[in-house]
């Protein structure tokens, strides 16, 4: 029997069916009574949902990003569709197919992370090369990072995800360089791509589902990704018995710890180099782009050439015909 992606809902329709539930929290209504408010996910989208009448610990028995089974109907609030459900069980992983819930599509890691190690091959600077070949040598880093997702909902949140968003980044990276290669320094803006995200991999956990770790919580992508390329550059050391250029080492920190652009979305400095005002932009597009076409792709309103009201990007967003 064929399962109903969250895309086929529709209003009065009757669901049963499995999901992963996300941002789930335990509210009051006005009456003093509990209600589970939560989304629902798959590969086609998204869906908000309720479940009155919760129980005080119900939050114990479905972590963030795990899979319930969903009895609910689908109403209409507010023009949008939400899944009122009378009943959560939870799934086993192992009893899924997990491709059903990948958003964004299933990402083929070993064909990326070859272009990934070809890009990296590029480099010409020693001790960038020396650096590139110490992080991709490590099969438990790279395992890491070609599971990771690049986030939990906004954009590239699938398995594979921070490796596809870091390859784009990485091919915007090279062109640039070649056209500005008399203005910027094109290796240092490759390599900038490949780091400005490792941090994701202490960030974010992919068991069971996405979510942050306490030290991402604590401490964000950008510090964990600075302490990871210091461990890097001690160990390039040490495997070569040279010295890492110190100022090489800055530039590179601080590409990472400013690749957000401002201190108000999360920046610890404000880009100060051309190289990191370059690397903020490619940042953005590649994840602005991607957050947009899922908005496009996730929306429910099949029968019209527009999407809801977007909060988040405030806005609606025309389907192109083409």
């Amino acid at each position: 029997m064929s399962r109903r992606f969250i895309n086929q809902l529709h209003e009065n329709l009757h669901v049963s069916e499995v999901y992963q539930i996300t941002e789930r929290t335990l509210r009051t209504n006005k009456h003093g009574e509990l209600y589970l408010q939560f989304v629902l996910t798959d590969r086609t989208g998204s869906i908000d949902a309720r479940l009155w009448n919760a129980e005080s610990n119900i939050l114990s028995k479905f972590e963030n990003g795990s899979f319930v089974s969903v009895d609910g109907v689908v109403q209409r609030f507010q023009g949008t569709l939400q899944l009122i459900a009378k009943s959560l069980t939870p799934v086993a992983a192992e009893k899924l197919d997990l491709a059903d819930f990948a958003r964004g599509g299933v990402v083929d890691i070993s064909r990326l992370t070859a272009r990934v190690k070809e890009l990296l091959a590029e480099l010409k600077n020693p001790n960038l090369r020396n650096l590139a070949d110490c992080f991709v040598t490590d099969e438990a880093f790279m395992q890491a990072f070609c599971n990771r997702p690049a986030g939990i909902k906004i954009h590239h949140a699938t398995i594979g995800g921070l490796l596809e968003h870091t390859l784009k980044m990485m091919e915007m990276a090279k062109c640039i360089g070649q056209i500005y290669s008399d203005l910027l320094d094109p290796d240092l803006l490759l390599m900038g791509a490949f780091l400005h995200d490792i941090g994701k991999i202490d960030e974010l956990s992919s068991n069971s589902g996405f979510s942050y770790t306490d030290l991402g919580q604590m401490l964000g992508h950008p510090h964990l990704g600075a302490a990871r390329l210091r461990e890097k550059i001690a160990e390039t050391e040490k495997l070569t018995s040279t010295a890492f250029d110190p100022e090489l080492a800055m530039l590179l920190t601080h590409l990472i710890i400013s690749h957000h652009g401002t201190l108000e979305n999360g920046s610890a400095k404000v880009p100060m180099t051309l190289e990191a005002i370059a690397l903020y932009y490619i940042d953005s597009l590649d994840a602005k782009l991607a957050e947009f076409h899922r908005n496009l792709c996730e929306d429910v309103n099949s029968d019209s050439h527009w999407t809801n009201y977007i909060p988040g990007l405030d806005r609606k967003l025309y389907k192109n015909k083409n």
